[in-house]
């Protein structure tokens, strides 16, 4: 049986919010499965202090899934290092989970077995409108 999901990624910014619900709201007519909710560029960590700073406010992604009742899967934060692995072909996360930027990743990774499983174990579902 093929699962049919879709991971939305948002920051947290108000304008991205909004389009992330017009989204949900599409996927949900179309019958596709919101695996979960990931907010992107969450904050940064200051090189200066080692201070979190929340550049575009906070938990506001965490509190949309709530809202829609879907699973919140993570942060992912503000890090120079995450785009240059992109765009070097070196993902941060390839480097291991102790690799600046790459702690996000491997946080959301662990939860997608479970989630996955829990979706399929769900089976499919009929509904007439």
């Amino acid at each position: 049986m093929a699962l049919t999901g879709a991971i939305v990624v948002t920051t947290p910014s108000v304008v991205a919010l909004a389009d992330v619900r017009k989204a949900i709201e599409m996927f949900r007519q179309v019958k596709v499965e919101i695996i979960g909710v990931v907010e992107n560029m969450s904050y940064l960590v200051c090189p200066h202090c080692d201070e979190r700073v929340e550049v575009f406010g906070y938990g506001e992604g965490q509190r949309m899934a709530q809202s829609f009742g879907v699973p919140f899967l993570g942060e992912i934060e503000i890090d120079p290092r995450i785009r240059l692995g992109g765009d070097t072909g070196k993902p941060v996360a390839s480097q291991g989970e102790d690799a600046p930027g790459a702690k996000g990743f491997y946080d959301i990774a662990r939860q997608l077995p479970e989630r996955l499983a829990s979706l399929v174990a769900a089976g499919p579902s009929i509904q007439i409108d």
